[in-house]
């Protein structure tokens, strides 16, 4: 499981940066000298979500194919990003508002509790939940 881990963290770490970088309003432009720039990390989430995509597709688990699928068109935007000659922050931002890219990271979420869920110690677990009798 360590090379989905993998891919499932290139994936969260890529959103997080890619949203760093459409907040700095960066012009379309062919991306050349001192970074940070967004294609190594749009390439690298790429590579990530169809390796999920080629592990998860035939998987006997309804929800691993889910995730492929949803990976397959979360792919096949940033395949259209990259074909891009110029990548400004704004055509970051409409990716990372994307429903495909989002449906993955959910997915991912929910996934990486089954994978890797928090120890009952770790203290995150403890939801106060909302008592009506105490309520006035």
């Amino acid at each position: 499981m360590s090379n989905l881990e993998d891919d499932i963290e290139t994936i969260e770490a890529g959103y997080e940066f890619l949203l760093a970088y459409a907040a700095q309003g960066r012009p379309a432009q062919a991306e050349t000298g001192p970074g940070p720039h967004a294609r190594p990390t749009i390439e690298g989430m790429s590579k990530a979500v169809q390796n999920l995509q080629d592990a998860l597709a035939d998987s006997d688990k309804d929800f691993e194919r889910v995730i492929a699928e949803d990976c397959a068109r979360a792919g096949a935007a940033m395949r259209f990003i990259l074909a891009q000659d110029k990548i400004g922050s704004e055509m970051v931002d409409n990716l990372n508002a994307s429903i495909h890219l989002r449906a993955v990271l959910t997915d991912l979420f929910l996934y990486s509790e089954v994978l890797r869920p928090l120890p009952l110690d770790s203290g995150q677990g403890n939801v106060q939940t909302y008592d009506p009798s105490s309520a006035n």
